[in-house]
């Protein structure tokens, strides 16, 4: 941006009579003798000096010189204050201004500083009647105050250093065509910083971005060596079992009843174990190490096992579907047989891995109903060795039928009792009873009563012990016999179902998509391999970039 450049000014006066007069006095400089102040002019003295409207005159080169100063001095920038101690000063000094920028003009002339405080304050006019101070006298006392008063710092006015062309142009020059010419000057400093900008940016995307893409894309394309996938797809199921029932019916024959052993499967296809027996069974390391396989894909020849097995997880993908409970899985090689022969391999394994589950699951199934039924068959086996023993040990074949006529018998004789009783007091009703019926039937009585008494100590309790506890004895032992023969039927009954369930196969493997050699390579997928190179060093490039400009910021704040 370019400022207007100014003219030089002349002022045009009204009379050329009175631009003299005045200019002479304004055009002879002022001796750096005494100079006394002078009064105001009066209002008639003024009404003298004003020009005669006649004709128009132009100044004097005092006057466009004292203009000039006074621009400069406008240039300078200076505060209100500043400007106000000047007007002060110039009035105590009896000088005649037209604006206070003219007072800082004439004041310089004099050689009097209109901004030190000691001339505010020591440059008193007088009055009419006081005696006049020179100049002389007053710049005398204004250093002797100055040097016994320390000088106080007031604000200063900041000058702003601003990079802008230069308004002093020659005369011989158009500002229109300097400022075009300016433009023309910053533009091309500008495009020319543009310039400089994109090639370096340019220069870095190439070294950091283009030239790794463009390496990747010639390895991808040119170097690495075809590889075959085979896919394959498998899936675990479970066979339906005639006791199940309840909630747990509910996922049978779904992927949530055998999504526990779907992942046991998975994890083992991918162990080290398996790694081993692939290497082992089918040479596995040995045809990743073929020279014929490009360097970055080639397994050293002193590679060690573990380097083989991170080649093993890298080319033998398997993933598992929780919706479905399928098995997929992806067998990369350089030979589209190895490839096929590796996935074989390894669904054999998991077959392998599912039979020593299964086979696993029957023998604990059988296990558990064998000793169930061996224990129950010597349950039984004691619990008639103990009823034999307590039969042998009242002596009774059967307590139940013995207790039975017993009280039957009991039964009888009381009934012949009550009758004997009745017959004695049929004859105690006599005056004179025979004696010997009485005294035969009261025999019969007593025998009678002794022979309930014996038959009923006998049914409670006698020699061979209490009859009703004998008989207690025998029923429970009886009872424990029979429950124990009840107990060994059921365990048979879980030996011959558990016998029928592990003749079936309780997990299978079976394969819906059987793995077959491809014919064409499968990988490597060049052009999305580079998109993806690209990618990736495109955004480390944004963020390295990033990083820096964020450090540079911070260390330049």
């Amino acid at each position: 941006m370019t400022t207007k450049p100014r003219a030089q000014k002349f002022r045009i006066r009204r009379s050329s009579s009175t631009a003299n007069a005045v200019a002479a006095p304004s055009s002879t400089p002022k001796q750096a003798g005494p100079v006394t102040s002078t009064r105001q002019p009066s209002s008639q003295d003024e009404s003298k000096l004003l020009p005669d409207p006649v004709s128009s005159a132009v100044d004097s080169p005092a006057t466009v010189s004292s203009q000039t100063d006074i621009d400069a001095i406008r240039q300078e920038n200076l505060t209100g204050r500043q400007l106000r101690m000047a007007r002060r000063v110039a009035q105590k000094n009896g000088l005649e201004m037209t604006s206070d920028f003219d007072a800082v003009r004439q004041l310089r002339k004099l050689g009097v500083d209109p901004f030190q405080r000691a001339n505010g304050f020591n440059l008193v006019t007088p009055n009419d009647d006081q005696t006049k101070i020179t100049i002389g006298q007053m710049q005398a006392a204004s250093n002797k105050i100055s040097a016994r008063q320390e000088k106080v710092q007031l604000p200063q006015t900041v000058q702003r250093r601003q990079s802008l062309p230069s308004t002093q142009i020659g005369t011989d020059v158009n500002p229109a065509d300097f400022r075009a010419g300016e433009i023309r000057h910053i533009q091309m400093d500008i495009a020319k910083r543009r310039r400089k900008n994109i090639i370096s940016l340019v220069v870095r995307l190439a070294m950091f971005v283009f030239l790794p893409t463009i390496a990747a894309s010639y390895y991808f394309y040119v170097i690495a060596t075809p590889m075959f996938g085979t896919h394959s797809q498998m899936v675990i199921k479970q066979a339906e079992s005639s006791r199940s029932g309840g909630l747990g019916s509910l996922f049978q024959g779904t992927g949530l009843a055998t999504q526990t052993d779907s992942t046991t499967v998975q994890s083992y296809m991918t162990s080290l174990e398996a790694f081993i027996r692939l290497d082992k069974d089918h040479g596995f390391t040995e045809h990743f190490s073929d020279p014929n396989i490009d360097s970055v894909q080639r397994l050293a020849n002193d590679a060690t096992r573990d380097d083989a097995y991170d080649v093993f997880l890298d080319h033998v993908q398997i993933g598992y579907d929780p919706t479905e409970g399928f098995l997929k899985m992806e067998v990369i090689a350089a030979n589209p047989s190895k490839s096929q022969e590796f996935s074989e391999a390894l669904i054999g394994y998991a077959e392998e891995q599912i039979n020593q589950q299964t086979q696993r699951v029957r023998e604990d199934q059988m296990s558990g109903a064998q000793e169930a039924y061996a224990g129950a068959e010597t349950r039984r086996v004691n619990a008639l060795k103990e009823l034999v023993r307590i039969q042998e040990e009242v002596q009774q074949s059967d307590p139940i039928a013995q207790s039975a006529a017993l009280q039957q018998r009991i039964t009888t004789l009381e009934i012949r009792l009550d009758d004997g009783r009745l017959n004695l007091a049929s004859l105690l009703e006599n005056s004179r009873p025979n004696s010997a019926s009485l005294n035969a039937t009261e025999s019969e009585i007593r025998r009678l009563e002794n022979q309930i008494g014996l038959l009923r100590n006998e049914l409670s309790g006698g020699n061979g012990g209490s009859l009703v506890s004998n008989n207690a004895r025998l029923r429970q032992a009886e009872e424990n016999y029979v429950f124990q023969v009840a107990n060994v039927q059921a365990t048979l009954i879980q030996v011959d179902t558990a016998r029928i369930e592990a003749t079936r196969q309780n997990l299978y493997l079976t394969i819906s998509v059987p793995p077959i050699a491809p014919d064409s390579p499968t990988y490597p997928k060049a052009f999305e391999n580079t998109v993806l190179a690209f990618l990736i060093f495109s955004g480390i490039y944004m963020m390295v970039s990033l990083t820096v400009s964020i450090l540079r910021e911070q260390v330049s704040s």
